[in-house]
């Protein structure tokens, strides 16, 4: 008797959904949202590059030099501005759960944090309307071919 192999089409709907969803984030931290972090004691910020958003937490990662740089531990809160606009932005807050080495294309070393949101903050309701509209925008839309045309009035 030979043996089927059964597809799960439901897992297949998901797993292309999470990859349209990690391209979709990639454009939107590339061209779109910019994220500022306020980590250090006297309050200072500065850019991290984000690398994913999902609806406990997000990852992003800093420049890192291993001799003079020092990781946040676990635990540490971290404050982060997401600017949609020049001026405008939304304050989140998170705790640090994990920590990774990564090497960038360019070669250079970067420190990438996962990070939990704070969601009893009052302003992660706007951050969670957010990160809906990612996951049904990776569920929702499609890719223009360029096989319809279509005709505004």
């Amino acid at each position: 008797m030979s043996e089927f192999k059964v597809l799960d089409f439901n897992k297949k709907k998901a797993d292309t959904i999470e990859q349209k969803r990690r391209a979709f984030n990639r454009i939107v931290f590339q061209n779109f949202l910019g994220a500022y972090s306020v980590i250090d004691d006297n309050g200072s910020i500065y850019p991290v590059t984000l690398v994913d958003i999902a609806g406990d937490g997000c990852s992003f990662q800093i420049p890192w030099n291993p001799l003079r740089d020092k990781k946040l531990e676990q635990g540490f809160e971290v404050q982060m501005r997401m600017y949609f606009t020049n001026a405008s932005y939304i304050p989140v807050i998170m705790e640090v759960r994990h920590t990774k080495e990564v090497i960038a294309q360019d070669g250079t070393t970067h420190i990438q944090y996962g990070c939990e949101f704070d969601k009893s903050a009052a302003s992660f309701e706007a951050m969670q309307s957010f990160i809906d509209f990612i996951y049904k925008f990776a569920e929702h839309s499609a890719i223009d071919k360029g096989d319809t045309k279509v005709y505004f009035k």
